[in-house]
């Protein structure tokens, strides 16, 4: 009986040793921080998170993925539950993002910050305040992986039809038509020898030529020296000029002052002589008797012996 009640006791011993060690167990893991919620709702996929995945902000961890639903309320929408720390800077411009630790592949929620100094985001259990998620490097790995696909697709199509039957023979013949023009760009010293070997006689040609133009432009420098010179042709021709314009304004003043007078008597004396021929013209014209019987004596004016009136009309 001893034995069996030993045993017995040795049994409840070890019962209360492991149920005292998942006490302590649960104790120590048991988080005792008040975290504050926040939600993440997205449409992305998320692969390789999940419940109680890191949550870090800038690095730094700051909280824990609590539980990842769907919306019931929206369909294909995913509902990320965070429970993060009361002292974690959360804004109104914090955004979260999806990352990768190293080759294990295990996901966690990476948070930061557009800039600096935006109001800080309130949340608690009565109205959870709701974090963006932006595409986090995979995304945008598999979104410019795609571009760049289709990039390629469209070079290898438009290098196909670069490369077609057509542009296959352009090619050639613009192939062939540079090799022509090579080979007649190599004939062009053998055309240019001649010439080249006549460039000495045109230097002396065009040396010669120069000093003929230098030697006429002394000469003309010298004949410029002579007719400007005071006692030069151009001098004299002067001189001449200003004789010959005196002269001739003398002349012009002399027939001014002499001849112009009998000129101009001789043409009073020429009116008058022409006054009395028509006066002579008009009488005969009226009177051709005249010319045998003379002129009549003019009739007696009004006091003259033999006047008569006219007669009144």
């Amino acid at each position: 009986m001893e034995n069996r009640s030993h045993a017995l006791m040795t049994g409840f011993f070890t019962i209360a040793l492991v149920l005292a060690a998942i006490l302590a167990g649960f104790w120590f893991n048991h988080d005792s921080t008040k975290r504050v919620p926040y939600v993440i709702a997205t449409t992305q996929s998320i692969p390789g998170l999940n419940p109680q995945a890191t949550v870090r902000y800038r690095g730094l961890e700051v909280g824990k993925v609590d539980t990842i639903d769907f919306n019931p309320r929206k369909s294909g929408e995913i509902l990320i539950s965070l429970l993060l720390d009361p002292d974690t800077p959360v804004t109104t411009s914090t955004y979260a993002s999806l990352g990768y630790q190293g080759v294990t592949g295990i996901a966690y929620i990476q948070l930061d910050d557009e800039r600096t100094g935006s109001p800080l985001l309130k949340s608690d259990k009565d109205r959870v305040a709701a974090i963006p998620l932006r595409p986090g490097f995979l995304d945008q790995l598999e979104k410019r992986g795609k571009a760049i696909l289709e990039l390629a697709e469209s070079f290898s199509r438009r290098a196909n039809e670069a490369l077609g039957p057509e542009n296959q023979a352009a090619l050639k013949s613009t192939l062939k038509n540079m090799s022509e023009a090579s080979e007649r760009i190599a004939q062009i010293p053998d055309e240019l020898e001649p010439a080249i070997k006549q460039l000495p006689e045109l230097t002396r040609n065009a040396n010669r030529a120069a000093a003929s133009v230098a030697k006429a432009a002394d000469d003309y420098d010298k004949l410029a020296v002579t007719l400007n010179s005071p006692e030069g042709p151009i001098a004299r021709l002067t001189t001449t000029v200003d004789k010959v314009s005196g002269s001739v304004e003398g002349i012009a003043a002399n027939i001014e002052l002499q001849t112009l007078p009998h000129i101009v008597s001789m043409a009073d004396e020429a009116k008058t002589s022409l006054r009395a021929v028509k006066r002579t013209v008009n009488t005969i014209s009226d009177r051709p008797q005249s010319l045998l019987f003379g002129s009549p004596s003019a009739p007696p004016g009004p006091g003259e012996p033999g006047f008569a009136p006219p007669p009144a009309k």
